[in-house]
């Protein structure tokens, strides 16, 4: 069914035309990741690739609009949030997907919202775009043999995997992590994946 394609052929154009180039790209990678991903499980690859083409389109939108946007979506801003407002931009898309583009699936809004730090009880199209985020082929650690290995794991598995190895590097680098993320990790441990 082909309910998404014209909107999502508007917000693909509305992302080439608010962010910087090597962000369009990435934008464009990490939706067909998202579609492979929601093939490749059973999820509906048309939201897939609809939340991977919008999922940055206010990254490079200045702080007092990214503000202003996620203010608009009725949750609060937290200390970390004010501290690195950059990491608003999902929320401020969801809330863009919403007003100026007509979605209404709280799965595509829930995605786009959280694909940076991830929340407490994902749909599965949340933890699709945070992975194909994570391990588009333009990441550095994201060649043919390690993509492979991530399909190689259940869903839940895939998940658990990119989120604890975006953990481990942000923590190795000696970047803040976001608020919650630790319980995350036990909330979707999976045995026997690292």
């Amino acid at each position: 069914m082909d309910r998404y394609v014209e909107v999502t052929e508007k917000i693909r154009e509305f992302t080439e035309r608010s962010v910087k180039k090597t962000r369009y790209e990435h934008s464009v990678r990490v939706a067909e990741m998202c579609a492979r991903i929601c093939r490749f499980y059973s999820l509906d690859a048309e939201k897939g690739y609809l939340a991977g083409i919008g999922h940055d389109m206010c990254k490079d939108f200045p702080i007092d609009e990214l503000l202003f946007l996620a203010a608009k979506d009725g949750n609060d801003i937290i200390d970390f949030e004010r501290n690195k407002p950059s990491l608003l931009h999902g929320r401020a898309a969801a809330v863009l997907m919403n007003l100026n583009f007509g979605i209404r699936d709280d799965d595509i809004l829930e995605a786009v919202a959280n694909h940076t730090s991830g929340k407490s009880g994902m749909c599965d199209l949340s933890k699709a775009l945070f992975i194909a985020d994570k391990i588009e082929p333009g990441r550095p650690q994201a060649t043919e043999k390690y993509i492979e290995q991530k399909f190689s794991y259940s869903f839940d598995g895939m998940f658990y995997s990119v989120l604890k190895e975006n953990y481990d590097y942000l923590v190795k680098k000696g970047y803040m992590v976001f608020p919650g993320t630790e319980d995350l990790l036990e909330e979707y441990k999976v045995e026997g994946v690292e």
